[in-house]
């Protein structure tokens, strides 16, 4: 299984995503620095408008064994939204060749961190390879079921807050 390093570094950001320093992920995601630091999220479709969720492993350090954005991650010290995006679908999910649309970016809060998300959706009919060092399971879901299961602790809350800003 993947170990996730608290020695990573990861870029610090001001509100509107420019760069202005950077922090090891143990500082970041210790509940009191409260560093921002960008992230990516892709909510990946098929053509019959399910959305692909993945379920984290539980060895992830944060809401491990919950349902989440079809690919998640965090970006690397000059590494752009796009070229986040692209390199965690292909570790995450094994699809390589994704068509973007930029959904819109926002800041997420949690008792833990404070993320600037960058939110993307994609369209493919290629069934992902997930990784199991990184997602316990993966499949696709209605939107349908997916209301019916908010609020019922199946998925992470930053999941269910772009959910229903982006979808509802």
């Amino acid at each position: 299984m993947k170990n996730f390093d608290p020695e990573e570094w990861f870029p610090i950001v001001d509100e509107d995503g420019n760069t202005i320093g950077k922090a090891l992920r143990s500082v970041c995601h210790d509940g009191k620095s409260m560093l921002l630091h960008p992230v990516i999220h892709l909510h990946l479709f098929n053509t019959r408008g399910e959305l692909f969720l993945q379920k984290r492993a539980k060895t992830k350090d944060i809401h491990p064994g919950k349902w989440d954005t079809s690919v998640g991650g965090h970006i690397s010290p000059g590494e752009t939204p796009n070229e986040a995006l692209m390199r965690e679908a292909g570790e995450e999910i094994g699809l390589n060749n994704l068509v973007p649309v930029f959904l819109g970016k926002y800041i997420w809060e949690s008792p833990r961190e404070r993320e600037l998300v960058n939110s993307y959706s994609s369209i493919s009919d290629k069934f992902p390879v997930i990784n199991k060092d990184e997602i316990d399971e993966g499949r696709f879901w209605e939107l349908k079921e997916i209301r019916e299961n908010l609020g019922n602790d199946v998925f992470t809350p930053n999941f269910e807050h772009e959910f229903k800003m982006m979808f509802s």
